[in-house]
């Protein structure tokens, strides 16, 4: 062999081992890079850890509360009481029974959108004839600007709607147009017609409006407008649920919100109420929206992720519960437990994406949909993951992260949303065997309705924690658009007819 030959084949030789030796060290970087990323995960799950005794906990602690909420007698009009719950006595004590008949309408105020409604009802033998409804979306500077702003934009598509009728609905001579509304805030309720707003959630931060009646306020709106209209019930999307539930199944007892944020409503004895000092209905019965989304426990699984966006939410220390299990945050969350991944383990490649590291970017939508993705290869979550963050290409493994991190946080959420629904049972005496007992549970929301893994985890969850022979009395039922229904319904209830 010649000299240049050798020389040749040495060069070869240190070449290849040179490439092993920097393939070797991709690999243990790429190694070392993954065990960092579960090792984020894993402890994300270790703190999201949900097993059935401590559910036990959070629904023994959610029944206690109640207790409390209902005895802490607060006149205040700012609300400021020592219980978590402020289980407002709503003045429904008489559900829709069928035998309403005539035109009524609704208003859906519950989050980032509202919807106005209108349904013919036609008694016993017809129920409902005929309904309509529409959707509006609130433009963002009215969401913390004046109440006059607010109310005259969505009394002005009142206005609209009405004005869009057609001849199939019929308006009973000399009845005034009867509204439901549904607000979906925190309200201290003085009569079925009128409520002072407690505090703002969801997103909104009009200041001016606390303390003042929303129905009030509305009223003037309508009449700003020239509409012959009146408000004359006032519900929590929760109760308008339950009614519309009430309508259909004479069983219903509860109504859960899953949706932008989380609620529950519920049918109790008025004799249980310490805080009632009117006259006992005939019913017997009072209807209490819980505002359950303020519950917290030492028994919440609480991470390094939910103390940072609470720490930085609009409304710091309050509505832990519905942080963890709504869908106003759990992609907030998913977003952070992600940027932590990208940061400590080089996620998405050596960089970190920019739009990453911007507040409410993943939606809960975005999250569900990633985490529901069917496709072999994942393609659903790289589509979104390229169109909401900029990521322009991702493995298979970064995208089973992706989806891994999504379940960790949608199982925790549904699994406490079932404690939370079992310690209304736990509070009801209906958590035990009762023959010929059976319990209906309405449950509305997008988050229960379109997040399929949702609702099926937090149906298991209940049913394990009941037991079979309980479970199989206690029935969930999805409860489409059952605000608007209800809100109408309570509307024909308590109607007032003019002349």
């Amino acid at each position: 062999m010649t000299k240049q030959a050798t020389l040749a084949a040495a060069t070869a030789v240190f070449a290849a081992a040179a490439a092993a030796a920097v393939l070797a060290r991709q690999r243990l970087r790429e190694a070392n890079r993954w065990a960092r990323a579960g090792a984020v995960l894993r402890d994300l799950e270790a703190r999201c850890a949900t097993p059935a005794e401590r559910l036990r906990q959070v629904a023994d602690a959610m029944a206690a509360e109640m207790r409390a909420g209902l005895a802490c007698d607060d006149d205040s009009e700012s609300g400021d009481g020592s219980a978590l719950l402020k289980m407002l006595v709503t003045y429904v004590d008489s559900l829709p029974s069928g035998v309403e008949e005539g035109l009524f309408y609704a208003l859906d105020l519950g989050g980032t959108n509202f919807r106005v409604l209108r349904v013919q009802l036609g008694g016993k033998e017809q129920r409902i004839i005929k309904q309509e409804s529409k959707g509006v979306s609130i433009p963002k500077h009215l969401m913390s600007g004046g109440s006059d702003d607010l109310f005259d934009f969505i009394a002005a598509a009142l206005a609209n709607f009405v004005a869009s009728e057609g001849e199939d609905y019929h308006l009973s001579e000399g009845m005034q147009r009867q509204l439901g509304f549904t607000f979906s805030f925190p309200v201290k309720q003085t009569s079925i017609a009128s409520g002072t707003l407690i505090k703002w959630t969801k997103g909104f931060a009009i200041d001016e409006m606390v303390g003042m009646d929303v129905v009030e306020e509305l009223n003037k709106a309508i009449r700003r407008q020239g509409l012959d209209m009146k408000v004359t019930s006032l519900v929590n999307d929760t109760v308008g649920t339950l009614a519309a539930a009430k309508y259909v199944d004479n069983d219903a007892i509860a109504a859960v919100i899953l949706g932008t944020g989380t609620n529950a409503a519920y049918i109790d004895h008025a004799h249980k109420i310490p805080k009632w000092h009117g006259p006992l209905p005939k019913s017997g019965e009072m209807v209490i929206n819980m505002e359950w989304g303020n519950f917290r426990s030492s028994h919440l699984p609480l991470t390094e992720f939910d103390q940072a966006l609470d720490v930085e939410s609009l409304n710091p220390g309050e509505q832990i519960y519905e942080k963890l299990i709504s869908g106003m945050y759990m992609g907030e969350i998913v977003r952070r437990v992600l940027l932590k991944m990208a940061q400590e383990a080089s996620l998405f490649a050596d960089n970190v994406p920019p739009k990453l590291e911007t507040p409410d970017i993943l939606s809960t939508l975005h999250m569900l949909m990633m985490h529901q993705d069917t496709t072999p290869d994942l393609k659903t979550v790289g589509i979104k993951l390229k169109e909401i963050l900029g990521i322009e290409s991702t493995c298979y493994k970064t995208r089973k992260a992706v989806v891994d991190v999504c379940e960790v946080v949608a199982r925790r959420g549904a699994r406490l949303a079932a404690a939370g629904i079992y310690g209304i049972l736990k509070k009801l005496g209906r958590d035990t065997v009762c023959p010929e007992q059976r319990t209906v549970i309405a449950v509305d929301g997008g988050v229960y309705r379109y997040y399929k893994f949702f609702a099926q985890c937090m149906e298991s969850t209940l049913s394990d924690l009941l037991g079979e022979e309980v479970a199989s009395s206690v029935v969930i039922k999805q409860a489409n658009d059952g605000s608007g229904i209800g809100a109408a319904l309570l509307a024909a209830s308590y109607c007032q007819c003019l002349g």
